[in-house]
């Protein structure tokens, strides 16, 4: 491979860092496993891993693409990928006493709606969206990338916020305690603030 072992790494912290961070992709998993339990809840995360691919073998191609007309682009995206990380750490940890709220069109019962939610929360949410088409690109020079670095890539994407969103979909009845505290929400949000602000400080030098 031609990417770094530090550098695949430092990015799967980075999503892990965003997956702790609650979001939509959280309130949905979160809404429908209170509705309908694990079962009803598996087909968001199922949807999202879907949505990860989407986003990330976007940034990957589109971006290579534009780094073969403008050579130092991939330069310059990767400090701009580190104040990116580093103003949503700060925002997170400003906002750390916000709350979440459900939309009862997640709780719909049926396989399909919970992926159709899940598909809506991933190819919708900002945080997912930003950090595929202008962070992902900060940490792997994407105009060398061969396929065995693309599929490194992708099995991070992936599996990171999948495991993750399957034990939060099978422990929502402690989640829920968990969000419910304002004190635990705001020491968790502190807690990804602080990591995203890490690696954003890191990113320039690995």
């Amino acid at each position: 491979m031609t990417i770094s072992l530090l550098s695949l790494a430092l990015y799967g912290l980075a999503i892990f860092g965003l997956f702790i961070t609650p979001g939509p992709v959280w309130v949905a998993l979160i809404a429908r496993a209170l509705s309908g339990g694990f079962a009803a809840a598996w087909p968001v995360a199922l949807a999202v891993v879907l949505g990860d691919l989407f986003w990330a073998l976007l940034a990957i191609f589109g971006i290579a693409w534009i780094s073969t007309v403008y050579e130092p682009f991939l330069a310059v995206l990767r400090w701009v990928a580190s104040g990116i990380f580093i103003l949503m750490g700060v925002l997170v940890i400003r906002h750390a006493a916000t709350t979440i709220s459900a939309d009862s069109r997640l709780t719909r019962p049926g396989v399909w709606a919970g992926f159709v939610a899940g598909l809506a929360v991933i190819l919708g949410n900002p945080k997912a969206v930003l950090f595929y088409m202008g962070v992902l690109p900060g940490f792997f020079d994407l105009s060398i990338i061969r396929w065995p670095d693309i599929v490194a890539i992708l099995l991070v994407s992936t599996t990171v916020p999948l495991a993750g969103n399957l034990a939060l979909a099978a422990l929502v009845g402690r989640v829920r305690a968990f969000l419910a505290s304002p004190e635990k929400r705001i020491r968790l949000n502190r807690i990804s603030g602080a990591l995203l602000i890490g690696v954003g400080c890191a990113l320039p030098f690995v």
